[in-house]
């Protein structure tokens, strides 16, 4: 319900004094930097100023400028509120420039040893650590530093300035690009539960990157005054590999953890990252069932993090001693603000009411204000009896008080549930809106033949294909030729970065029509190239990978018009060696099969290049404009001889590495 004028003014100045009292008072006025609090204690120094809770700091400021603008008479204040967050997010931005270094290394290498540092010093954004002393490999943390960023812009606060920040925002998108398969340390900075250091695949970090590249892709980091150039490009298959990861592991969070109350930040606000609605419900329910208490929720089952009888001499645990730690995990009320709003997403305002009458039972009450602490433990004489009956003792606060990020978070779910602000100001980009009307992907598949008497034999059993010279002047291309391109997208010289690493692209970005140069080009899906795995040369199994690729495409495909995979018909793959078609050739079957209208139930439509161009997705490379791209100038006009000898270079050769054997 929307408060009177007078009401709603005098609400927006009861939060902005808290705002300012519990979260502006601390930011840095050189760095613009939060710390994570004042505490420092036994179990760290929370002055310094963490990535992530930085952003979700500021969240509450940003939260409460949209509120004052949204009154239409605020007097100037969204605008300072406004220029607070810019500060903060150019701050955290400027500190991990200071490392772009790092980010080079790490798109190559995916050590943790070379990753971003994950807190800075608050008053000069400088490390506090060495590269060896913390897990600093969270990419959960840089991906809620983009996602906001894709968020704030769309809100129209101008946070990015030139283009060389452009080129490293772009440089930050190949950073977490392969988060589905970076093992890293997690939310929590420790990685695996025993906290020996080991990092492991986290579905937390996961979904967070998959939320960033989503919001940040195609989006202009100048807003509406931005040019070509400084529009960020995500590849689609990193998008689509990171949706199969996180799937594959909800409602799990890792191979050490059943579950992590973290996920609550993935499936719903900030990154709305499940488009499932089923999974969605099914992980919620878990982590409510299996961590929620009275005062909040465990991270994550047997967490000894800050629990009385935890040894703070050392960081690790033993296996045997995690039962220890049973029914007594620490719970934090943090995990209460994340249900608040994900219940006001989902429009469920009596669930919001529900958690929201839990946060002020838990707050602790300082100089009029109610503050949240960063956890509640057992005390030390009630820890049997509490295992013996859980959920059955007192609780106390920890002296970290107030934990910044869970006050900011709550800050922003009243601002909502208070009417002073709607679900929509905190997503301009339209993220919470992730269940879309159901409908039938349709993959479109365009045949080209080498030559003309392969067309005219192939017109000989009913499949129409056009040659080369039918589509000119089309262009069609190896998709190594758009990997070699791609190279050049967010090269900076000055910040010695390199751009997009050349890496085999997968069926999602070959299935886009592109405009570069002011030419029309098509590529062929990598598992096509003459040049590529021998066994391409195996009828069976390419028929088999074009299937798949279909499926594939079909299922991922979230970009405007229709994809369109555009295949080269050549003798050596559909000959039976006698120089004649092979009617029973797999593939022969299998585009018998796709002019049908199906391929193992995807819609297929097949028809010639050109008519196809009024349906299908096309994607402008317009930053390859600057740059003498020779493969503009060329085509496809023959394939190499293709060879079943695996030849080698002495000089190059070398074992595979794990890496190596998955690009």
């Amino acid at each position: 319900m929307v408060p009177s004028e007078t009401a709603y003014r005098d609400r927006l100045s009861f939060y902005r004094k808290q705002v300012e009292e519990t979260i502006l008072s601390r930011q840095n006025p050189v760095t613009g930097l939060l710390p994570a609090s004042t505490a420092v204690t036994t179990h760290g120094d929370y002055t310094d100023a963490w990535v992530r809770d930085n952003v979700y700091s500021i969240l509450a400021v940003w939260g409460l400028g949209l509120a004052y603008r949204r009154s239409g008479a605020d007097d100037g204040v969204a605008h300072g509120l406004q220029q607070s967050v810019v500060k903060l997010m150019r701050g955290l931005m400027m500190a991990m420039m200071r490392q772009a270094s790092k980010v080079e290394q790490f798109k190559f290498t995916q050590d943790p040893l070379d990753s971003l540092h994950a807190k800075y010093d608050t008053a000069t954004g400088e490390p506090v650590v060495g590269d060896d002393e913390w897990g600093h490999l969270q990419i959960d943390a840089t991906s809620i530093f983009l996602l906001m960023l894709a968020q704030m812009t769309a809100s129209g606060l101008q946070i990015v300035f030139t283009l060389d920040e452009v080129n490293f925002v772009q440089n930050l998108v190949y950073y977490i690009g392969r988060a589905y398969r970076t093992a890293d340390y997690g939310i929590w900075e420790r990685g695996n539960k025993l906290n020996h250091g080991k990092p492991e695949l986290n579905a937390s970090s996961v979904g967070m990157a998959k939320a960033a590249l989503e919001a940040l892709n195609g989006l202009n980091l100048f807003g509406v005054d931005g040019s070509r150039e400084s529009v960020i490009h995500v590849l689609e298959d990193e998008i689509a590999r990171a949706r199969i990861t996180l799937e594959s592991l909800l409602p799990r969070e890792s191979a050490s953890k059943e579950t992590d109350a973290a996920l609550l930040s993935v499936i719903g606000f900030p990154a709305f990252g499940v488009e499932n609605q089923t999974l969605r419900d099914r992980t919620r329910s878990t982590i409510i069932d299996k961590l929620q208490g009275k005062y909040g929720c465990k991270r994550f089952l047997r967490d000894g993090h800050q629990v009385v009888l935890e040894d703070t001499n050392r960081l690790h645990y033993e296996p045997y001693e995690l039962k220890t730690f049973e029914h007594i995990e620490c719970e934090w009320p943090l995990f209460f603000t994340y249900l608040l709003l994900d219940a006001l997403f989902r429009g469920d305002r009596d669930t919001a009411q529900e958690y929201q009458d839990k946060l002020q039972e838990i707050a602790v009450e300082q100089d009029g204000v109610k503050l949240l602490p960063e956890v509640y433990l057992v005390p030390e004489p009630l820890i049997e009896a509490e295992r013996q009956n859980p959920q059955s003792q007192p609780r106390q606060p920890n002296e970290n008080l107030p934990l910044v990020w869970a006050q900011s978070l709550w800050i922003v779910g009243q601002l909502i549930l208070e009417g002073l602000l709607e679900p929509s100001d905190l997503d301009p980009l339209g993220r919470r809106r992730t269940l879309r009307a159901l409908r039938e992907p349709v993959v479109q598949l365009a045949l080209v033949a080498e030559d003309e008497t392969l067309r005219e034999q192939l017109a000989t059993y009913g499949i129409e294909t056009q040659t080369l010279d039918d589509i000119a002047p089309i262009q069609l291309h190896q998709s190594s030729d758009l990997a070699s391109a791609l190279a050049f997208l967010g090269a900076n010289e000055k910040l010695q970065l390199s751009g997009r690493p050349v890496r085999r692209l997968r069926a999602l970005m070959t299935s886009h029509i592109y405009q570069i140069s002011g030419q029309t080009l098509v590529f062929l899906p990598s598992m096509w190239d003459a040049d590529g795995f021998y066994l391409a040369l195996d009828p069976e199994f390419l028929a088999a990978q074009l299937r798949g690729e279909i499926a594939y495409v079909a299922r991922h495909w979230k970009q405007l018009g229709r994809p369109t995979i555009t295949l080269l018909l050549t003798h050596d793959r559909l000959e039976n060696g006698l120089g004649a078609i092979d009617p029973q050739s797999p593939l022969i079957r299998l585009i018998v099969e796709c002019q049908g209208g199906r391929c193992d139930g995807v819609r297929i439509d097949m028809g010639a290049l050109r008519q196809l161009l009024i349906t299908a997705g096309v994607r402008r490379l317009d930053f390859l404009d600057d740059f003498d791209v020779q493969m503009t100038q060329q085509r496809i006009t023959y394939l190499p001889e293709p060879s079943n000898i695996l030849q080698f270079e002495q000089s190059k050769t070398r074992p595979l590495d794990n890496r190596r054997e998955m690009e």
